[in-house]
């Protein structure tokens, strides 16, 4: 008894903690304390889990964490900071994997009907099902989320015929099997449905996700880490495991809300996300670029000149950036322009790069200051009064199309208005579009001046000419 109270304890304790983490993540200046509070907490958990609850099989659990253990050790060390995203996806995966195991496991258990009876039976079971289902659709979603963001699977929307008939027959499939599992369980029975609902759910998370373009991906991710959160959440109460939900649940709300917020920044209802996304393949390049207008490029040491006589520069980073692994060089430049008395300053859209967060998490790691990093909604007003603005590898975020045609693709999507600035700077590789696959205006632009080539190099350029 006096065991079970500081088990409860412990798991009090761990939610606190969770909490402190989800708080403290929300802010880049006190991101590294969220992350140890979340590090804490899960060492807690698991320590209170395997001495309070585990009762045999200590060795194959101890196998069992050295092998996660280790993996995840390599994987954190090899990853590059640009890869962030798929990593984030292919987690996902994981947790998805991981509560169809247990919820299979939990169904074959022999003593599953000694301990459940009549009513208890049937909600114990729905339980499995539920944890089962959303963990099968997490699981193959994030698998595809990792075939888009690593770039093993094109960025355009798969877009089957009557598409919305074949996702409402695999939810009333899913719904017929969950009815035909629960009755054939309190017989003994319910492998058969149980495997085919999880063969449906499977098809289910790679139909939905195959079905979203690669624009609207920082969606995916959030979306895609919310499931991941009510999986864990559906396995606690099919373990009975107080803490497990709560974390879910935690897990869950946050990435809800995040997706709520991406689709706002965007937009975009997230049924129409989760219906069929917009995007092509990064690359593409529109017919009939030629009629806006011509481009006007500029040299490394010109651009180096327009920066030298500035007062206020903003910088807008994109994923051509996070290609070009460009983020240490645009660190030495801002220290170079901030030695010269230039305010610099970041100009960041929540749905720049391939995961919410994705660009700050980049200019952390190159030691760029926090202070001079700015969402969108902060900095927008002020670029009239900007004297350069440099676009790094961004296209939709900086389209002013958005805003001058409201039945465009990325129509009444918020951008950063960069363009009332004095003078623009956009570094591209080509006059390729971005994910969304429209033209960009702003490249054509009187103030606007294009710097082409990779990021890297032509910014390694510009720093030697400064």
């Amino acid at each position: 008894m006096e065991f079970n109270g500081i088990m409860v304890v412990s798991y009090i304790i761990a939610t606190i903690l969770f909490i402190l983490a989800l708080g403290g993540l929300s802010n880049q200046e006190t991101a590294r304390r969220g992350n140890w509070y979340g590090i804490v907490g899960m060492a807690i958990a698991l320590a209170a889990t395997i001495w309070g609850i585990v009762s045999q099989a200590y060795v194959e659990l101890i196998v069992a964490l050295l092998i996660g253990g280790t993996v995840g050790i390599i994987a954190a060390r090899r990853v590059q900071m640009t890869q962030m995203p798929e990593l984030v996806a292919i987690l996902h995966s994981l947790v998805g994997a991981a509560a169809v195991a247990v919820g299979f496991a939990n169904f074959m258990d022999p003593g599953r009907l000694a301990h459940f009876t009549g009513v208890e039976l049937t909600i114990h079971d729905i339980e499995t099902y539920i944890g089962i289902l959303i963990g099968a659709v997490t699981f193959s979603g994030s698998v595809i989320a990792f075939g888009k963001l690593s770039g093993r699977i094109g960025g355009k929307p798969l877009t089957l015929p009557a598409r919305h008939w074949l996702n409402l027959a695999l939810l009333i499939g899913a719904l017929y099997f969950g009815y035909a599992f629960v009755q054939e369980s309190a017989a003994g029975g319910g492998v058969i449905p149980l495997i085919i609902m999880t063969a449906i759910a499977l098809l289910f998370g790679i139909h939905m996700v195959m079905a979203i373009g690669g624009a609207d991906m920082p969606v995916v991710v959030s979306m895609l880490n919310s499931y991941s959160g009510w999986a864990a959440s559906a396995t606690g109460f099919m373990l009975g495991n107080d803490l497990l939900i709560v974390t879910g649940a935690l897990v869950g709300s946050s990435g809800a809300i995040l997706s709520y917020i991406m689709c706002r920044a965007m937009n975009r209802k997230f049924l129409a996300v989760i219906a069929g996304g917009f995007g092509t393949s990064e690359g593409t390049v529109v017919a009939g670029a030629e009629d806006q207008g011509e481009v006007v490029p500029i040299s490394a040491e010109e651009t180096a000149e327009l920066l030298n006589d500035s007062r206020e520069v903003m910088i807008i980073p994109g994923y051509g950036m996070a290609v070009a692994q460009a983020q240490h060089i645009v660190h030495e430049i801002t220290q170079a322009l901030r030695g010269k008395k230039i305010n610099v300053r970041f100009g960041i859209h929540p749905v720049a790069g391939r995961m919410p967060g994705h660009m700050n998490v980049l200019l952390a790691e190159a030691k760029v200051p926090y202070d001079i990093v700015f969402e969108m909604d902060e900095i927008n007003d002020d670029f009239p009064d900007v004297d350069v603005s440099i676009v790094i590898g961004a296209n939709d975020i900086v389209n002013p199309s958005a805003l001058t045609d409201p039945e465009g693709p990325i129509g009444g999507m918020p951008v950063l208005e960069c363009w009332k600035g004095k003078t623009t700077i956009v570094l591209k590789r080509s006059m390729a579009t971005g994910y969304a696959g429209v033209q960009n205006p702003l490249f054509f632009l009187e103030n606007t001046r294009m710097l082409f080539g990779d990021a890297k190099d032509t910014l390694e350029a510009v720093f030697k000419a400064l």
